[in-house]
C-alpha cells in the first residue's frame, strides 16, 4: 500500500487560516507520522513550520484571495472583486494544473480552509474534499452587495459539492454545505514554560500586567505605541518587527516563537477579531481584549462569541487609535454563558483523517 498523502489547500488571506489548518496538520503528524502532508498555499513556510514539526511539502498556489487588505482592518473591496473575477475566469486552467499535480503525487484526500476552488479540483481529480472553517467566503462577499453576486453564486455551488465540512466554533450557519460536523476549537499547544519565556525575554511584570498585542499576520498601521509608557509597571509583548523601541515593550522576532506560546504568561490577549487568535486564547482560558471591525461579517459573530465564552473587553477603534488606553485599567467582563466550548477540534479533524486512510479511503 502506498504512503497516504493529504493535500492541504489554504485560502490566501492573512495568517489565521494557515494557523488553524497547520494546527490540524501538526496533530495529524503526531497521530500518524506516516501520512505525507502537502501544503498548497501562499502562507509563509516559516509560519507552517512553527506549527508542523516534521517534514512537509510546500506547494505555493493561489486559489482565492480572501480579502485584499493593507493591514488587518483596512479592506480593498474593489481589488478583491477584480482578483476573484480573474481567478473565476482562470478556474479551469488552475483546476487542470492542480489535478495533474494531485494525481502525480498520489493524493488521497484534500483538506481545505476554505478556498471554494479546492472542491472543484478534488472532484476533477477524483478524491474527496473535506473543509474546515467557521465561515465561508460567500458569507463575507454577500454582505458587499450585487457586484459580488456572480462570485457568491459560484462559491456556493462549489461548497455544495464539498464532501464534509468540519464547522468550527464561533461560526456562521454555513448553510451552503450539505454534510456538516461540528467540532471544537483548534489551535497550537504552547511549547515553552513560563520560566523559560520570562528568563529569555526578561519579563518581570505580574501575569495580570503582561499583555500580548497580536493583530494578525497583516498587523495594523500606526499602532499607538506611545501609550505604553503610561503603564510603566506593565509589560507588552509584540510580534511587530516594525515596532519602535519602548522600555516596556518586548519585541519577539524569532519565528520559532508564536503568539500562542506567550498566552499562558499573559493576563490578556489584545487583538482584532480573528478566529485563530480568539480560539487559542479560549483554549488557554486567557481573557481577550478585542477591537471592533466594520463591514466584515465574521467580526460580529466572533465578538458575540467572546462575550459568551471569554472574559473580555471590546474596544472601539476610536478608543484604540485616539484614546489614552484607560480601558486597560478596567476589569474584563465575565462571559455571559456558564458552559465552555470544546477544545479538541484539531484532534477531532486529525483523527477523522487517520480513520479515513485506515479504512482504505472508504469512509
Amino acid at each position: 500500500m502506498s504512503q497516504p498523502v493529504v493535500y492541504i489547500a489554504i485560502t490566501s488571506h492573512g495568517f489565521g487560516h494557515a494557523v488553524r489548518a497547520a494546527s490540524v496538520a501538526g496533530m495529524l503528524q503526531k497521530l500518524a507520522p506516516e501520512i505525507e502532508l502537502i501544503f498548497a498555499t501562499t502562507a509563509p513556510k516559516w509560519l507552517l513550520e512553527s506549527y508542523v514539526q516534521r517534514d512537509f511539502r510546500y506547494h505555493p498556489r493561489i486559489f482565492d484571495v480572501g480579502v485584499i487588505q493593507s493591514d488587518s482592518l483596512h479592506m480593498d473591496k474593489k481589488a478583491t472583486l477584480a482578483k476573484m473575477q480573474h481567478i473565476y475566469a482562470e478556474r479551469n486552467s488552475i483546476i487542470t494544473e492542480e489535478v495533474d499535480f494531485i494525481q502525480a503525487n498520489n493524493v488521497g484526500l484534500i483538506l481545505a480552509d476554505i478556498p471554494p476552488l479546492a472542491v472543484s479540483i478534488a472532484q476533477a481529480a477524483g478524491v474527496p474534499c473535506w473543509m474546515m472553517s467557521n465561515f465561508g467566503w460567500d458569507f463575507i462577499y454577500r454582505a458587499w452587495g450585487n457586484e459580488f453576486l456572480e462570485i457568491v453564486t459560484w462559491i456556493e455551488e462549489c461548497y455544495q459539492q464539498c464532501d464534509r465540512l468540519f464547522r468550527l466554533p464561533l461560526a456562521e450557519p454555513m448553510s451552503a454545505f450539505n454534510h456538516v460536523i461540528d467540532v471544537g476549537l483548534t489551535g497550537g499547544i504552547p511549547r515553552y514554560s513560563e520560566a523559560e519565556l520570562r528568563a529569555k525575554f526578561e519579563i518581570t511584570a505580574t501575569k495580570e500586567k503582561t499583555i500580548l498585542l497580536t493583530f494578525g499576520g497583516l498587523g495594523l498601521q500606526a499602532i499607538p505605541y506611545d501609550n505604553l509608557p503610561k503603564f510603566a509597571d506593565w509589560q507588552f509583548i509584540t510580534f511587530d518587527r516594525l515596532a519602535p523601541s519602548v522600555s516596556n515593550l518586548v519585541k519577539v522576532t524569532d519565528s520559532q516563537y508564536r503568539p500562542v506560546d506567550f498566552m499562558p504568561i499573559c493576563g490578556r490577549v489584545f487583538s482584532k477579531p480573528g478566529y485563530s487568535t480568539f480560539a487559542e486564547a479560549l483554549r488557554l482560558d486567557v481573557p481577550i481584549v478585542s477591537l471592533t471591525r466594520e463591514d466584515f461579517a465574521e467580526a460580529s459573530i466572533l465578538l458575540e462569541g467572546i462575550q459568551d465564552y471569554a472574559h473580555h473587553q471590546i474596544v472601539s477603534t476610536a478608543e484604540f487609535f485616539q484614546g489614552n488606553w484607560d480601558f486597560m485599567r478596567q476589569k474584563c467582563q465575565p462571559p455571559r454563558k456558564q458552559d465552555s466550548l470544546p477544545k479538541n477540534g484539531a484532534e477531532t479533524i486529525a483523527r477523522s483523517i487517520v480513520d479515513y486512510f485506515s479504512t482504505d479511503g472508504n469512509s
